[in-house]
């Protein structure tokens, strides 16, 4: 039986409405991408422990993501966002701080002392005995781009070649990229500088969860955590979930045809353990528990980085009178959510089945009574 606010609104516990007896707390993620550092352990993690299988080792051309986004191959994702900042920190804590080099300007240094970053890489840092910072290198070198690896030439060139910044004679400059973030445009002070948006993204498990609802095998169904699960062994391939997600989450998979997503690793929850994401980052950036209490964590740290000057942070899928009821999975963001790939104002696309089966009602009514008009009136 359908309740009256199965399919939008408010809805406070969804394993009950689902017919759960007597269900555990409500169960999720809140993922705070203020502490990401893009490691990708979280993808690793999951495609391990669910037996994942890969979906291309190739580099896409944009930024330094090789995933892309979710799919039937991809249950964790995690974003790189480059954005152009101005530098000089000018605002609350870091008010007339020093900036230091530019990240451009260090990696044109690197790149014109013609450095060799994988032989560099052996010896950086200054504990090492005979060892210094790569920046420090860079500066103290002169010349133009010679043949190292700093700047992905073809060939090895000598000592003296790349400190005359004189390229050997059929060498040829490949274009590959440097050791640092990309460079940003710099400001009208002439100040550069960049910052990476990192952020691992995942089903959100939805409070209203249109895949569930249109699924006509009951392959999707709502576990006791209150979390949405896809039965590939009912799966029919049908499609009707993909194109009813908000998200753009669940997919199918190439080689078989069924939809697959993030279970939220229900076999480690039955047994009390924490999902292998979760389990796996090392930033805590992924937490897992009772679903009020992480609205409450989160909430305190959005507020916490609100009052050292982030006044961008702000939370994304907890609120529970939201288009989809809230998300089971919710995160801190440090920008808008369509500069994540994330829709602004999602909305539970079966929202609207009761009206329009009403309409249709209707329509039907007034098309029979139309027929029925017609035939009496030939008479």
């Amino acid at each position: 039986m359908v309740s009256a606010n199965s399919l939008s609104g408010r809805l406070e516990d969804p394993a009950r409405d689902a017919g759960y007896v007597d269900p555990p707390p409500r169960k999720g993620f809140f993922t705070d991408t203020s502490v990401c550092i893009g490691c990708k352990a979280c993808e690793v993690a999951c495609k391990e422990w669910n037996a994942v299988p890969e979906d291309g080792i190739d580099l896409l051309g944009m930024s330094y993501d090789n995933t892309g986004g979710l799919g039937a191959d991809s249950w964790r994702a995690v974003a790189f966002i480059e954005q152009s900042r101005p530098v000089g920190n000018q605002t609350a804590p870091f008010a007339s701080a020093a900036t230091g080099h530019s990240a451009e300007q260090l990696q044109q240094d690197t790149v014109a002392a013609g450095i060799d970053v994988f032989d560099e890489a052996s010896r950086l840092g200054t504990g090492v005995p005979g060892g210094q910072p790569l920046a420090d290198v860079a500066a103290d070198a002169t010349g133009g781009c010679g043949s190292g690896g700093g700047c992905g030439c073809g060939t090895q060139a000598s000592a003296t070649t790349r400190a005359s910044g004189t390229a050997e004679q059929g060498e040829q400059f490949l274009g590959m990229p440097g050791m640092l973030a990309p460079a940003a445009l710099p400001d009208r002070d002439g100040r550069q500088s960049m910052r990476w948006l990192m952020m691992s993204n995942v089903c959100k498990h939805c409070t209203h969860a249109a895949c569930l609802d249109v699924c006509p095998t009951g392959s999707l169904f709502r576990t006791e955590f209150g979390t949405v699960v896809v039965q590939e062994d009912i799966c029919n391939g049908c499609g009707y979930c993909v194109s009813a997600c908000p998200y753009g989450v669940i997919d199918k998979r190439e080689v078989d045809g069924r939809a697959w997503k993030c279970t939220l690793c229900y076999d480690r929850l039955g047994e009390g353990d924490t999902p292998a994401c979760a389990k796996a980052c090392p930033t805590e950036s992924i937490q897992y528990g009772d679903l009020d209490e992480l609205r409450e964590r989160a909430e305190n740290r959005r507020q916490q980085l609100h009052d050292v000057g982030v006044t961008e942070a702000r939370l994304y899928g907890h609120d529970p009178d939201d288009g989809v009821g809230g998300d089971g999975a919710f995160f801190l963001l440090l920008d808008e959510p369509e500069v994540y790939g994330l829709p602004p104002d999602p909305v539970v696309t079966t929202r609207d089945l009761p009206s329009m089966y009403k309409h249709m009602a209707v329509a039907a009514g007034a098309m029979v009574l139309g027929v029925v008009a017609a035939a009496v009136g030939r008479r």
